[in-house]
């Protein structure tokens, strides 16, 4: 049965979504929930959404490039992008449209072929440049009012992945996705 709910999308946002090859994603408020847990030690750490991870690496298993783009810098970021194989990982980004655009130059895409999602005001240069832009739900209200579409879920609890799941189904590959596990 082909995917039911691809038609939920207004005609603008599955054409944007078609045409992505490169999702570049902030790290704190949109793979995680933003908060920043220190220790008596200093340590950091942070909650990552085990659906968020799976929903990236079945966008790199169909050619859609992820890149992580954070102005912070952490280990635990460099870790969790080693466990999903996620080769395009830039932290202590002052600049993350400079990031993005040269990530579109080095992969040969044009900005329409990017997307990018973020919540917070550092993310906006970045997402006026990607063809397609997207914030979590819990986003600040002047990232969610300048962006061409809004997930459903918060940061941290599934924005990504379904941001990846809309990718995927506008591509045609959702039904093939869910054929590999149902035929386990």
């Amino acid at each position: 049965m082909p995917y039911s709910h691809l038609n939920d999308f207004p005609a603008d946002i599955r054409e944007r979504a078609a045409r992505v090859r490169l999702l570049g994603l902030d790290v704190d408020g949109t793979l995680t929930d933003g908060r920043l847990i220190h220790s008596d030690a200093g340590t950091e750490s942070k909650a990552f959404h085990v659906h968020d991870g799976l929903g990236l690496k079945l966008l790199g298993e169909h050619g859609i490039a992820v890149a992580l783009i954070t102005a912070r810098r952490s280990p635990v970021v460099e870790a969790r992008a080693r466990e999903l194989g996620l080769p395009h990982v830039h932290q202590g980004v002052r600049d993350k449209r400079d990031c993005l655009r040269a990530l579109c130059a080095e992969l040969g895409l044009d900005p329409e072929h990017a997307a990018f999602m973020g919540d917070d005001l550092p993310d906006l240069p970045a997402l006026g440049f990607a063809g397609f832009s997207a914030a979590p739900a819990n986003a600040h209200p002047w990232v969610r009012e300048r962006v061409h579409w809004r997930t459903q879920h918060a940061g941290g609890a599934g924005a990504a992945r379904e941001l990846a799941d809309l990718l995927l189904a506008a591509q045609g590959h959702a039904e093939a996705v869910l054929a590999r596990f149902l035929d386990r």
